[in-house]
């Protein structure tokens, strides 16, 4: 479903990617892990299409995102539902206004029924009875919902998550997991999500691949990952100071 195929990215002196490769599968649960710093923000932000790459393809399906304009791009990135990694809720509008947004800008519903299918996707993620409250108001989980209530509300093809449990006490960290793991059973959908969590990259993938100076150093099963003889992946996984991965700062 989506390809990434020899992708470069550098900020001025600042080389991100390096030439990565890789290929998901449509349906697939994948989790791409590294370090902070490695690029994998960078790396989601390519697939969404708010970046382009300094040299390299994006491909969506058939498509390949960077020959897209107009339309056609608006068109690819309705495909995407994505959580940000702090929610991303806007301050000023209340969590129905925030769940329908997307709905709002892209469809011609009413308010009402707006606010019924923000209802519907809140009750997804477990949330009842909050949609006239304001984000100061909530918790951190619920925050998270939230913003997950908003990725699914244009029921997405490919769902993105950014750090998702980053900020979460183990036990709401834990619920989030569930929560991405229940939405693809029950929505069918895409997954990618980016984090340096091992215990969430292990619950949600079915596919885990390392980003390392900037391209993909390996990959494979929650079970291959954890039994690697990769040196770096092996140090990663382990959260090691000693091995190939050196500190920085």
């Amino acid at each position: 479903m989506i390809e990434l195929i020899d992708i470069h990215k550098s900020f001025g002196t600042n080389y991100v990617l390096r030439g990565v490769n890789l290929k998901i599968n449509k349906g697939e649960s994948i989790v791409v892990i590294g370090g902070s710093g490695s690029g994998k923000s960078v790396l989601l932000k390519h697939i969404i299409g708010l970046l382009k790459p300094d040299k390299g393809t994006v491909m969506i399906e058939s498509f390949d995102l960077l020959k897209l304009r107009g339309n056609e791009l608006k068109d690819i990135r309705k495909k995407f539902g994505m959580l940000f990694q702090a929610a991303a809720l806007f301050d000023s509008m209340n969590v129905w206004e925030n769940v329908g947004f997307g709905l709002r800008q892209h469809t011609h519903l009413s308010d009402i029924e707006i606010k019924e299918m923000a209802i519907q996707k809140l009750r997804m993620v477990g949330l009842i009875d909050v949609e006239d409250l304001m984000p100061s108001e909530l918790s951190g989980g619920m925050r998270k919902r939230v913003g997950l209530a908003r990725a699914i509300a244009m029921k997405p093809e490919i769902l993105l998550y950014d750090e998702p449990t980053t900020g979460l006490d183990p036990i709401m960290a834990d619920a989030i997991n569930n929560l991405i793991v229940e939405m693809r059973e029950k929505l069918h959908v895409t997954s990618i999500a980016i984090t340096h969590d091992m215990k969430s990259a292990y619950k949600i993938a079915d596919r885990i691949a390392m980003l390392y100076n900037g391209v993909i150093v390996g990959s494979g099963s929650p079970d291959e990952i954890k039994n690697t003889s990769d040196p770096v992946i092996k140090q990663f996984i382990k959260g090691s100071a000693l091995g190939p991965i050196k500190l920085i700062g």
